[in-house]
């Protein structure tokens, strides 16, 4: 068992479903874990207990192989997570008690080599030297174990793709959502004007919290799309925004280069409207894919603007430096306060799941594989 742990256990996709919630319902499972055997690891590494998990809408979609990084099943999921240090390796230079951060780019599903069969969803975490970080001292577990995914993919989309100035006006689609939130922090932190949007009209009153300026209800009683363009404009003075932040796609695409300012930046940070945009068990193909009118593009002289954080930090390495140091810098400052997840206990991680998939609340929430 090792001198340091107790058996623990950990969430097992064993293999792709169909669409994410078949794979929630007939093939994730919890298996028994052993604490990692100091002998069989690297003098590098380090041990983690995972005190707290994200559970991402990334999770479930990956649950599928309708992601873009597919780990093969069997697998643990769980792309972000936060604890205690238990063991380190001669080499590495942490020191157990340690409060940490495990990098998804590094360890979990989401990244490459030795370490993506760590998973956050477990009791235990394998991470090499440079894959822990310090944890922030105003960040709580369930904070930290949240923050990179959203932060990052916000910072990337908000300011090093959109380049937000202060004074500007951006639209942010699925603003409640953890990364859309993640959005409005940043766009606030920066002193422009914010115009959130959302399905849900309780949530979007609870956006009002967190400093946006106005909040525009995007469906209407149907469900449908709605036509929201003449409602921004007014908010606009008839001008429209300087950026959209489209992390929705579909017809909310569309309906958001109406929303544009000329020359605007229109940035594509996802399509949660359409998230089947692979045929499931992991095979590849486009049944559902997005549309935008080139006319509008065209006439409107918009920038449109793909915007994959991951990706684009594994092309240039030096993009993440910066958003890190950035990000970590405003932490510490106290100029970016992440919101407190739901908490959900690991027992109920389909739940959690589950719940994160149909967005009932405002935010993400996190499991505590250890309590």
């Amino acid at each position: 068992m090792g001198a340091y742990g107790k058996i623990g256990k950990k969430v097992v996709v064993s293999e792709f479903g169909e669409t994410p919630l078949e794979a929630l319902d007939r093939f994730l499972s919890f298996e028994t874990q052993l604490p990692p055997e100091p002998e069989t690891l690297r003098p590098t590494d380090v041990v983690v207990v995972v005190k707290s998990a994200a559970v991402g809408w990334v999770d479930l979609l990956m649950s599928s192989g309708q992601y873009q990084h597919m780990p093969k099943p069997p697998y643990t999921p769980g792309l972000e997570s936060a604890g205690v240090v238990a063991w380190v390796g001669p080499e590495a230079n942490h020191a157990v008690g340690d409060k940490v951060i495990v990098d998804g780019f590094l360890v979990g599903p989401r990244s490459k080599g030795a370490y993506q069969q760590y998973g956050g969803f477990a009791s235990y975490v394998v991470a090499p030297n440079d894959g822990v970080i310090a944890l922030p001292s105003r960040l709580s577990f369930d904070q930290a174990a949240s923050f990179l995914g959203n932060y990052e993919t916000a910072y990337h989309c908000v300011i090093a793709r959109g380049q937000l100035r202060a004074g500007e006006t951006i639209l942010i689609h699925g603003a409640s959502g953890s990364t859309g939130l993640a959005a409005v922090h940043l766009a606030k932190m920066l002193g422009a004007k914010v115009i959130a949007t959302g399905r849900s009209l309780a949530k979007l009153e609870a956006l009002k919290a967190h400093g946006v300026d106005h909040v525009v209800r995007a469906v209407d009683d149907t469900g449908a799309v709605a036509r929201f363009r003449d409602e921004v404009k007014a908010l606009t003075n008839g001008k429209g925004v300087d950026v959209v932040y489209d992390s929705v796609g579909g017809d909310i695409s569309v309906e958001s280069m109406h929303c544009a300012a000329f020359d605007a930046r229109f940035v594509i940070v996802g399509w949660a409207s359409t998230p089947f945009v692979a045929k499931g068990k992991g095979q590849r193909g486009a049944p559902n894919v997005n549309m935008i009118p080139t006319n509008l593009i065209m006439m409107k002289s918009l920038r449109v603007l793909g915007s994959p954080a991951v990706i684009s930090a594994h092309q240039n390495p030096q993009l993440r430096a910066t958003r890190l140091r950035d990000l970590f810098n405003w932490v510490d400052e106290g100029k970016l306060v992440p919101v407190s997840p739901e908490v959900f206990a690991f027992d109920d991680i389909k739940e959690a799941l589950r719940a994160k998939w149909e967005s009932r609340f405002l935010g993400g929430c996190v499991v505590h594989p250890i309590d």
